[in-house]
């Protein structure tokens, strides 16, 4: 970026659902800085979104790898009018499309975009990933000599022990303080006395580059028994299609109850994609034998500098009572479901990272709009790692069958889907467990176009903004004509619909319609004349 390399966040570094898949480069509070090619090649894929990476370019090297540069406020220009014409063509704002192979080549060094802020960002910064192709693996930055000063070792604040003979997510695990700094740590209690012959570890802790305090994401992190190593994990290459396992990564539950991240040494038996090693079948650790054992836990980052956390531990047999747990008993790895006369879940080989009970609650549903009663389905401080099947029974007959939603329900939180009907069984997928339910919709999107009237005088406007809200939040199709042709609406955010004036709109007066569909297929339309 022609500034020097300051990190907001690098790769690894732990998110919701996901892992951070690149490097966050600051640029100094600003936006519109100019962005160069990190390399000489070509563009080979554009992406252009609400949330996400915003307006994001992908650059095919000739070493085979590529870059990618995401939330970036504009494009170079001849990118810049190959895209619209695109977005045109396709009658689609948000697009992701790949460029024919060499049509636009850069070299190292030439300006490919402009900084910004869009998509899913929370402030203005560069993301800079580098991925293998054609398989599409995202690589460590880190780890291909960026000039990002760094001498200072991973921080460790607390450890977290389990018990590993027992399902993750039907225990209650030990949190023990630690104590130390620069790169040596041990725990507040010299001897850790265990109920359980088979701990797995986790620790809470961060890193940082020279000069900075910004708290980043731990490389590598490996536990050692009597300085023989038994596990660990290293975040040098991860698939998007990998990144949901950092549930399995993280002590989820514990986090969802608002602790810190906890991030675990030894891998949960369904984390199929695993950024996990192990020495040791499994990656156990074996106390049985009652001697006190030294436990080694090591952390680094990228470029090589460590930090240790000792301590000492024991297995002593003894009253190892653990609270008792009701519902179906589930595993990894395995097909089933829980079926009831009128509603059923449905979990595939995939969506489990380790064995426990699953309870079901059924409940009466509040709110004129609801058509079924709640029911509830594990929790959500269990997570999901593939997509569950909800089935709901519509049990009284409705006029608009057709404006029915599912909904899951989180407290204040909700998500809705367009279910596909079997009878009066409605089918959808969710990726959470939780309480769900049946809702009618028959409220169309509301349309406003804020500050502009009807035959409104618009020369000295250089854009106009159209609002649209839902009832139930979920805005599925907006689309706009001017005088009868496809009109450029950006929708960063998903705040507002902007069009800002080009050559598309000429002197004179105009017609413009909005038209906008919500999940239901409720529909609105507005239209609005102006003169510019």
């Amino acid at each position: 970026m022609g500034i020097p390399i300051s990190l907001a966040a690098n790769f690894g570094e732990l998110r919701s659902n996901h892992y951070h898949m690149g490097l966050d480069i600051r640029t100094t509070h600003r936006e519109n800085l100019p962005v160069y090619a990190a390399a000489d090649g070509y563009i080979f894929r554009i992406k252009i979104e609400p949330f996400g990476f915003g307006q994001a370019i992908y650059v095919r090297h000739t070493n085979g790898l590529v870059s990618l540069y995401a939330h970036l406020n504009a494009f170079y220009p001849a990118l810049a009018d190959w895209v619209k014409h695109k977005q045109y063509e396709l009658q689609r704002w948000a697009i992701g499309v790949d460029l024919p192979a060499g049509l636009l080549t850069v070299k190292q060094g030439d300006l490919i975009a402009y900084s910004g802020n869009m998509g899913g960002s929370q402030g203005p910064h560069l993301h800079f990933e580098i991925r293998s192709f054609p398989d599409d693996t995202n690589l460590n930055p880190m780890l291909f000599g960026l000039p990002i000063a760094d001498q200072t070792p991973p921080v460790f604040r607390s450890l977290g022990v389990y018990d590993r003979n027992r399902s993750f997510y039907e225990q209650s695990p030990a949190f023990i303080p630690v104590k130390g700094s620069a790169g040596k740590y041990t725990t507040t209690l010299p001897l850790l006395i265990l109920k359980t012959a088979n701990p797995g570890f986790g620790i809470s802790g961060f890193d940082t580059q020279t000069g900075s305090n910004n708290p980043n994401g731990i490389f590598q992190g490996i536990v050692y028994d009597n300085d023989q190593p038994i596990s660990g994990f290293q975040m040098n290459r991860i698939s998007y299609d990998e990144t949901r396992g950092i549930n399995a990564h993280i002590d989820y539950p514990t986090h969802e109850r608002g602790g810190p991240y906890y991030q675990l040494l030894f891998k949960l038996p369904g984390y199929n994609h695993s950024i996990y090693r192990e020495t040791k079948p499994g990656g156990y650790l074996h106390l049985e034998d009652g001697g006190i054992h030294l436990i080694r836990i090591e952390l680094k980052d990228a470029y090589g500098n460590p930090s240790n956390l000792e301590f000492r531990v024991r297995y002593e047999p003894g009253d190892n009572s653990h609270a008792t747990y009701t519902g179906k008993m589930f595993y990894p790895g395995m097909l089933d479901g829980y079926e009831t006369p009128d509603a059923a879940f449905y979990l595939g080989p995939n969506c489990l990272y380790d064995s426990l009970h699953l309870n079901y609650v059924e409940t009466t549903a509040a709110g004129k709009d609801m058509v079924s009663p709640v029911y509830s389905f594990g929790n959500t401080q269990i997570p999901l790692a593939d997509t569950m099947t909800v089935r709901i029974k519509l049990k009284n007959p409705i006029s608009r069958k057709d404006r029915v939603l599912m909904m899951w329900i989180d407290r204040e939180d909700y998500e809705v889907k367009k279910p596909q009907w079997n009878g009066e069984w409605a089918t959808a997928a969710f990726r959470n467990f939780g309480s769900f339910a049946l809702a009618v919709d028959t409220v169309p999107p509301v349309i406003r176009i804020p500050g502009v009237v009807e035959n409104a005088n618009l020369q000295r406007s250089s854009r106009i903004a159209v609002v649209v809200s839902d009832n139930f939040k979920k805005v599925k199709n907006f689309r706009a004509t001017l005088d009868g042709n496809w009109l450029l609406f950006a929708n960063d955010k998903a705040k507002a619909f902007i069009y800002h004036f080009d050559e598309h709109c000429s002197r004179g007066r105009h017609e413009l319609e909005i038209y906008a569909e919500d999940e239901a297929g409720n529909a609105s339309a507005v239209t609005l004349h102006f003169t510019r």
